[in-house]
This record gives structure tokens, C-alpha cells and sequence, in this order.
């Protein structure tokens, strides 16, 4: 007899495929490539915001909201040290840079995942007939009913 486990959702889980991951990566490394690593940020973004916009946690999308205008100047300045210093400073630009990744790394506003206000979903409760009593109908609401198609007196 087999024994039927219950699946428990899982806490992290990633939906990001190979071709879109490829054609990402392959973009970021001709901006690199071709630039040098001047405009590496610009890469780093693009990588960040991939990854980001395939990854969940509990449920909720993370957004990647760093833009590469604001990690150049650290890129620059970094590189230079870098040059500098024959590559020693190399070792604290890891944690720098992943720290600037994750403060710039959030969950996609709640908003976002439920429709404009007003509007429902599909299968929304309103496929159900109203249940108790009927609302009063109030004179001033009358013209408005009678323009969209409502109950009139």
C-alpha cells in the first residue's frame, strides 16, 4: 500500500527558465565586454532584476529596484581602488557589492497583486447571486442604476 504525503508548499521557490536566462546573461556580457567593465553595473542590474523578477519567498516576488546609474559611481571608484592597489581591494568589493544587491532587493508591493480598486477578478463573487435582503433604494442613486443597467423603481 502506498502512502500519500501531503506536498507542504514550499518557503523559496524560482520559475526562471534556461532561454531567457541565457539571452539575459549573454546581453550582460557583451555591455561588459564590449565597454571594458566600465558599464559592469549596467550588467549587474540586468542580472539582478532577472533573477529577482523568478524568485519567491513565501509566495510574495522579490523586485530588484537598484538602478545602475546608482551602483557606477561605487563601480568606479571600486575599480580604481582596485587598480590601485594591484587587486587586493578586490576582496572587499564582493560584500559591498552584495550588500548593495540586497538593499535594493524587495518584495513587489502587495498592490500589485490584486486588481484596481473597483474591478474584480475572474471567478470573483460576483458570479453569486446576493444573499438577504435586498438594499434600499434611495431617489438619488435611481439615475445611476438606470445608466448602468441596475434595478429601478
Amino acid at each position: 500500500m502506498a502512502q500519500v504525503q501531503a506536498q507542504t508548499p514550499k518557503r523559496f521557490t524560482f520559475d526562471g527558465g534556461a532561454a531567457t536566462y541565457v539571452g539575459t546573461a549573454l546581453l550582460a556580457g557583451l555591455i561588459t565586454a564590449v565597454t571594458l567593465t566600465i558599464c559592469y553595473p549596467f550588467a549587474i542590474v540586468l542580472m539582478q532584476r532577472w533573477k529577482a523578477k523568478h524568485s519567491y519567498i513565501d509566495g510574495r516576488r522579490l523586485v530588484f529596484t537598484g538602478s545602475a546609474i546608482g551602483l557606477w559611481g561605487n563601480w568606479i571608484k571600486w575599480l580604481l581602488l582596485c587598480i590601485i592597489t594591484l587587486g587586493i581591494y578586490s576582496f572587499w568589493v564582493v560584500p559591498r557589492l552584495l550588500r548593495w544587491i540586497w538593499e535594493h532587493t524587495e518584495f513587489e508591493p502587495m498592490a500589485a497583486a490584486f486588481p484596481a480598486q473597483g474591478q474584480m477578478p475572474y471567478g470573483s463573487m460576483q458570479q453569486f447571486p446576493p444573499v438577504g435582503p435586498p438594499a434600499p433604494q434611495y431617489p438619488a442613486t435611481a439615475p445611476v442604476q438606470q445608466q448602468y443597467g441596475g434595478p429601478t423603481q
